[in-house]
């Protein structure tokens, strides 16, 4: 009887440490959104920047509104050199897990002028929390050029 309790101890033993083994899983982090899935990058994004230097474009924001697995596009605003309002579409191919060919077009405008036709165009590296957007492009006022960092709202 003694020799039959052992047993069944060492049975159940054995059979609690092989469950236990069976939750054990890999588990890997994402490095940016696009491989978090595949609609990591809907939504509103913002730079916090707000005083634009003379040949540059701060206050970006971009809501994504749409994402495939190669490609975003939404919404788009900045403010750029000369106190000129720009507000147009803003889309992007993804080159790569973490970076993405992108291109804004729309119109702006300021003071004393109606409205003036604004491209800014980079490759932006997405990070884990935030996209780092390189951008270069030309207003009615010039061209303009620099980095903005988007973090997700």
């Amino acid at each position: 009887m003694m020799k039959n309790r052992i047993q069944i101890v060492v049975i159940a033993l054995a059979a609690s440490v092989a469950m236990g083994c069976t939750a054990f899983e890999r588990r890997s982090s994402s490095t940016g959104p696009s491989e978090a899935g595949n609609n990591s990058l809907l939504g509103s994004w913002t730079s916090s920047n707000l005083i634009p230097s003379p040949s540059t474009c701060t206050d970006f924001k971009w809501n994504v509104t749409e994402q495939t697995t190669t490609a975003a596009k939404g919404s788009f605003s900045a403010s750029c050199a000369g106190d000129l309002k720009f507000t147009g579409a803003a889309e992007g191919t993804l080159a790569s897990p973490t970076s993405i060919s992108w291109r804004a077009n729309g119109n702006a405008t300021g003071p004393g002028l109606t409205s003036c036709v604004i491209t800014l165009t980079g490759t932006a590296t997405i990070g884990t929390d935030s996209i780092t957007v390189p951008y270069q492009g030309d207003t009615c006022l010039g061209k303009v050029s620099g980095v903005e960092t988007l973090k997700k709202n």
